[in-house]
Order: C-alpha cells, then sequence, then structure tokens
C-alpha cells in the first residue's frame, strides 16, 4: 500500500469526486481521498491523501490557500458564479481605480457570509440542496481571514483577474459579491483555479490521469514544516499502543512524533502526556 500526500492538478469541468476516481485508477489504489473540495468549474491544486494519509484530512484542510479568480462586473447569479442562474443586473460598472481602492477593506480578519449555493450543512441539509429546492437557507456569517487580495489585471469588457491568499473557508465567490456591493454594483465569479495549498504549489502539481506513485510524497515530506520530536525509544511500545506518556522536553500543541527512528504520526501533549492523534506508522 502507498501511503502520503499527492498533489493533483484538478481540471475545470470535473467534481473532485471523479477526480479521485480519476487517480484510485491510476495508481492502483483504493483507499485515496482528497483534502478540501474545489468546485467542479474549478481547477487547479487538489490535494489527496492515500492510503494512511487520508487521515490528514483535518490537518490540510486548515491551510491557507491561494486562487487566481476573474470577477465580472455587472449583474450576479443565484450561484454567485458563471454557471447560476442570471437574477440582477445593472449598469453601475466600477474602474479599475475604484476596486484597487476598496480591496484594502477586505484585507484582514473578518465575517463572511456562505453562498446559498454551498456545501455548508443547515439542519442536516446541504445548503445547496435546499437551494436547488427554492428554500433560503438560515446561513451564519464564518470568520475567515484573507492575507492578500490583488488585481492583477484587465482580462475582458468589465472583467478583473485577482490573486487572493486567504484561511481555510474563505468563500471567492463571496469576496466577489462583498467586493461589488462594496463599490455599488453587482459581480459575479467566472473563472477560480487554486494555486497553492499550504506548501503545495501549482507548478508542482499533476493530472489525475497522468500520476505515478513517484509522484506521492512520503508522510514526512507531506508533514514538512510542522514541528519534529523524537521520543525516547523507551516509550516506543506504549505510543503505539496509544497509551499517554509524560515527556519532560515534549513540545507543546500538535507535532510530528517519531521514535527510535520512526514516523508515528501526529500527537500532541495532553494532560496525562503525550499521545499519538494521527496514527501514520507503516504497518
Amino acid at each position: 500500500m502507498i501511503n502520503g500526500i499527492v498533489n493533483i492538478n484538478k481540471p475545470s469541468g470535473i467534481s473532485s469526486s471523479l477526480a479521485v476516481s480519476k487517480v484510485r485508477r491510476a495508481l492502483g489504489e483504493r483507499k485515496i481521498g482528497h483534502m478540501g473540495t474545489l468546485d467542479p468549474m474549478g481547477e487547479g491544486v487538489l490535494l489527496m491523501g492515500v492510503g494512511k494519509c487520508t487521515r490528514l484530512f483535518d490537518y490540510f484542510l486548515g491551510k491557507t490557500k491561494t486562487y487566481e479568480a476573474a470577477f465580472r462586473f455587472g449583474f450576479s447569479t443565484d450561484t454567485l458564479d458563471i454557471t447560476g442562474k442570471t437574477i440582477a443586473q445593472t449598469i453601475d460598472i466600477p474602474t479599475m481605480t475604484d476596486i484597487v481602492q476598496r480591496i484594502p477593506e477586505f484585507i484582514g480578519v473578518q465575517m463572511q457570509m456562505p453562498p446559498q449555493y454551498s456545501a455548508k450543512s443547515v439542519g442536516g441539509q446541504r445548503a445547496y440542496d435546499l437551494a436547488r429546492k427554492g428554500v433560503t437557507a438560515e446561513l451564519k456569517a464564518s470568520q475567515i481571514e484573507v492575507n492578500s487580495f490583488d488585481l492583477l489585471k484587465k482580462t475582458d469588457e468589465n472583467e478583473y483577474l485577482f490573486r487572493i491568499d486567504c484561511s481555510s473557508g474563505t468563500y471567492i465567490r463571496s469576496l466577489c459579491r462583498d467586493l461589488a456591493t462594496a463599490l455599488g454594483s453587482l459581480a459575479t465569479m467566472t473563472s477560480i483555479k487554486r494555486t497553492r495549498c499550504g506548501n503545495f504549489f501549482i507548478e508542482d502539481s499533476v493530472s489525475p490521469e497522468a500520476v505515478t506513485a513517484s509522484d506521492v510524497k512520503s508522510p514526512k515530506e507531506a508533514l514538512a514544516g510542522m514541528t519534529e520530536f523524537e521520543a525516547p525509544e523507551a516509550f516506543y511500545g506504549k505510543l503505539t499502543n496509544g497509551v499517554p506518556v509524560m515527556i519532560d522536553n515534549a513540545p507543546t500543541g500538535k507535532f510530528v512524533l517519531y521514535c527510535a527512528g520512526e514516523l508515528l504520526g501526529i500527537a500532541g501533549l495532553e494532560d496525562r502526556g503525550v499521545k499519538i492523534i494521527t496514527y501514520l506508522k507503516e504497518d
């Protein structure tokens, strides 16, 4: 069995689930899962866990991400992107100068209202399922953080390309909507490409059909940059059996745990000592 993380370049026009199916066929591995959905119209970096590294979903889902997205001013759709139905139009179109002046208002920590067509769960149902039935979901704003928001160029009449670096959970479609509202206009997202997720970049990604075992990064490579800690070999048995152990110099927070030169997984320091949270040890 292969264990690791693979950096897939998902093409536009297919779902994240279909991309996973293609990678399963290419690698001949069944235990594969993606680390954060890209909408069918979206393209770019889609990380996938292979084998035991499917357990790293929460770890990679929380990584910051970078996107390049095009916003077209003058109309809005029910989905907030070009795949939806036009629900409003306006002749109030901002200039590039107008846009650049308002962008700083959207940098930093802020509350954001998700789109009605989103995967948010409302009463046990997905918001997009409710929206398709004509039901308006009672969504709540979520805290996000935008680290940078840059206008790159004009791509078409009333359309501009932006680069956005942001926290997990940020809806770029909602940023498009909110920027337009601040400018007294309407806008719709016409394209989106994820160019980075954590330390994985689009330049190093591979298509779902072309991926090979050599493209799968080992757990050690995938977790590079995270605090590492080597526990005394005497604790190997207890640690691998899920027993917390007190270790004087253990780091706080979550860290990559090694023992006897072997990667055991992601661990944390609890009241009763160091304990593996995500078990990654090779069988």
